[in-house]
């Protein structure tokens, strides 16, 4: 069982915190505790310490108060949490009570001659105090949290009956009325998901969590076109079996979802993820490096089995009919070294144990230790070019679509003959990105990643099927408009799975060498009045299920874009520019703005995302101010390179300014608004991917030209300088840095995040 983040000052709650909002919502508290303790260890202490002492404790009761308050609000709209509620609120109370006396000492104390102060310490008291508010609050905190998890299933069983009605409808008119239902509940639900995604702490979770709302997500067109087209042609047998595997599939990750927040074991971990190569080699290389501490750590039949493992699990890559001989031959050759290594290793290994010498001995167990790790990484570094070389290469080969574009030009012609022969050829293309995935598995480099290889292998698996009923059914039926909109629905998922499989290998390549960013935290804890059992619609407009799918491409677009200008902006030196900082910022709304068009993330409302696109339009202008300074230490041609670009970034951040402040009514024009304002995002990311790399260069070419000149001048300045100069400026620069202690009170405000959400 985990223990509260308060364990590292000995307060251990006995409740396994799941999520970053109760356990950020903890830690300051501890962190008050914690001064409280510290200082209570010392007996004497000066008037302003005391004062000081006195302020945190009345403001640890005033903040408990409030958040108690909070709690009990939460109660009484949740009837059966009511009475634990209200138990976990009270002890709170009296907790923060009793630390608020414990520390008011002021009235009772005469000062000393020497000016300070005896403090009865009542260490003990404090103590319990602490813990007995620890635990409290935390419980109160897990309590909401339990909130949280049964909304979530709520608003699941509310879309299982939606689905079920669904399946069953025989009409237009009723499918119309009962699917306008579920694309509202299937917008709860994703809102409700997305902030549970955001809010695990455990990765694993929060990767196989999204890899099922990327299901619910791209199904809900699907099952809308395959009902469609179900009942335009209720006899044709390959529209039955196109909606069927959309509503199968449906129910599989709606069902997934909730093994994830209930945490159900039904289906397991282990079925999830099975032993990758990378993890192998992690594992083997464990076993080699803990020699040099203990001899005796592992044994020589224990090393040779990993290492057999390991081979084994190669044969992935050496067996594949898509590996050339080229790297095959590479593949294996790494591998026979890795066991010439091993047993050169076990053989100085044995030596190292039975010899009298044990300092000639260690050296060469050190040697054959480095010679057998950098074998094996290697290997690993072998496959990884396998792998993501042939991802790189088909995703380059598919970017073109031709058996899908063949297959639709042959379903419109009912030419059935066609459509089987380029279904055989996207049958061949499916099994290739289906291995390739599971190569990319192999080398994912973590647990999550490996999780999102597995969500991509299944999805390729089972649209590549679907695509062709729906193929099968347009050729049937080729003046069937809603069979063509169908088919056209399956291969729009295809691509996105394609755009879906670029950003994980370059995720994949992130890790292998050392990029990994981290994203934010976002908070999901209830607050009175807003995650009620009953979810009120909110006023301001959401994108429904529709919407957001046709948003999923040219979000995808913005998130690449957000990704390569992260990727180059690390590529400066001085990661404190100012291009370097609001290029920074620039990507970080655009990621937001990308998990807008997915339900997600910290924009919940089209007005979320308009003030948003014109925070991001005035940092982009701010990027503009930056780049005309840079540019006036460049010559003319160099000058003119920046500014003509700068000149379009100028151009485009107005133009989405102005149009983010447009005001406009209905829910065609604020989708169109939408629409405008993430294109004219893309727009603004690609001039500024365009900028980096150009100002980059020209940034090292004139810092070095002025390192250069500036040594010269600070030698002849040394030489005349007879007294050294104090720098003013210098100072104060320093102090401005903030090398001061933060106020406690300053530090208590985090204790108010609940009812500040």
């Amino acid at each position: 069982m985990a223990s509260s983040p308060c364990s590292n000052s000995n307060f251990d709650s006995g409740l396994e915190i799941k999520t970053r909002s109760v356990e950020q919502t903890l830690i300051p508290l501890v962190s008050q505790i914690t001064t409280l303790i510290n200082h209570k260890d010392k007996p004497k202490k000066s008037e302003r310490t005391l004062a000081a002492i006195h302020r945190v404790g009345q403001a640890v009761s005033v903040a408990v108060g409030r958040f108690v308050a909070v709690g009990e609000a939460i109660a009484s709209e949740n009837q059966e949490l009511k009475d634990e509620m209200g138990q976990a609120c009270f002890e709170a109370r009296r907790a923060g009570d009793a630390i608020a006396q414990l520390t008011d000492v002021g009235s009772a104390m005469q000062p000393q001659t020497d000016g300070r102060v005896t403090v009865f310490s009542d260490r003990t008291g404090m103590v319990k105090a602490a813990r007995l508010l620890l635990s409290s609050v935390t419980k109160v905190l897990v309590l909401a949290d339990r909130i949280v998890i049964k909304q979530i299933i709520t608003s699941r069983n509310k879309v299982l009956v939606t689905l079920d009605k669904l399946e069953r409808v025989s009409t237009f008119q009723e499918f119309v009325q009962i699917f306008s239902q579920f694309g509202n509940e299937m917008v709860e639900f994703a809102h409700l998901t997305g902030d549970r995604q955001n809010d695990l702490k455990d990765e694993k979770k929060k990767a196989r969590m999204a890899a099922a709302r990327a299901v619910l997500e791209k199904c809900t067109m699907m099952l809308l076109t395959a009902s469609k087209t179900c009942l335009r042609h209720p006899d044709c047998e390959s529209a039955r079996i196109n909606k069927d595997a959309v509503f199968h599939r449906m129910r599989c990750a709606l069902e997934q979802v909730i093994e994830i927040v209930t945490e159900a074991r039904n289906c397991g971990e282990n079925k999830v993820l099975p032993t990758s190569i990378y993890n192998s080699i992690k594992d083997f290389k464990c076993s080699v490096e803990c020699l040099r501490e203990n001899l005796h750590s592992s044994t020589p039949q224990i090393m040779a089995g990993q290492l057999e493992t390991l081979v084994e699990r190669t044969e992935d890559f050496t067996d594949s009919p898509y590996t050339s001989h080229e790297q095959r031959q590479a593949i294996l050759s790494v591998c026979q070294l890795a066991h010439q290594d091993t047993q050169q290793l076990v053989h100085t290994w044995i030596e190292a144990q039975q010899s009298v010498h044990a300092k000639e001995a260690t050296d060469e167990l050190e040697v054959a230790i480095l010679k057998t790790c950098q074998t094996i990484s290697d290997l690993r570094r072998e496959l990884h070019k396998v792998a993501v070389g042939r991802a790189s290469d088909l995703l380059k080969a598919h970017g073109e679509h031709l058996p899908l574009r063949a297959l639709k030009a042959a379903g419109a012609e009912g030419n059935l003959e066609a459509v089987a022969e380029f279904s055989r050829t996207l049958t061949e293309q499916k099994e290739q990105l289906v291995e390739t995935c599971r190569l990319l598995c192999h080398v994912s480099g973590t647990e999550p990643l490996e999780i999102t290889c597995i969500h991509a292998e299944e999805t390729f698996h089972v649209i590549g099927p679907q695509i062709i009923s729906a193929a099968q059914t347009l050729a049937l039926h080729p003046s069937s408009k809603i069979a063509k909109e169908n088919l056209e629905v399956f291969c729009e998922a295809w691509d996105s799975q394609l755009c879906d499989m670029a950003l994980l290998l370059k995720e994949i390549n992130d890790v292998f060498e050392g990029r990994r960013g981290e994203k934010k935290p976002y908070l999901s804890l209830p607050r009175p009045g807003k995650h009620s059992a009953n979810l009120k619609t909110p006023k301001a407009v959401k994108l429904d299920a529709e919407e957001q799918t046709s948003m999923a491409k040219l979000g995808l677009e913005l998130r690449l874009l957000s990704s390569d200008v992260d990727s180059e902006v690390e590529k400066w030196e001085e990661q404190e520019h100012d291009i370097v900082r609001q290029s920074q910022s620039l990507a970080s709304m655009a990621y937001n703005m990308y998990l807008f068009t997915r339900g997600e993330g910290l924009l919940k409302t089209t007005l979320d995302l308009f003030h948003q696109a014109e925070v991001l339009s005035e940092e982009g202008l701010q990027l503009c101010s930056s780049l005309r300074t840079f540019s006036s230490q460049l010559v003319d041609e160099e000058k003119s390179v920046v500014i003509t670009e700068m000149e379009k970034l100028v151009a485009l951040c107005q133009q989405l300014q102005m149009g983010a402040k447009t005001p406009v009514q209905g829910k065609t024009a604020t989708f169109q608004k939408v629409d405008s304002s993430i294109q004219m995002t893309r727009n603004i990311m690609t001039v500024v991917l365009s900028l980096l790399p150009v100002s980059n260069k020209l940034n090292k070419k004139y810092k070095s030209e002025r390192t250069s000149f500036s040594s010269l001048q600070d030698w002849g300045e040394r030489q005349d300088a007879s007294t050294p100069v104090k720098e003013e400026g210098s100072l104060s620069s320093k102090n401005a840095n903030g090398f001061g202690v933060k106020s406690l009170e300053q530090h208590m405000a985090g204790l108010n995040l609940l009812e500040s959400k």
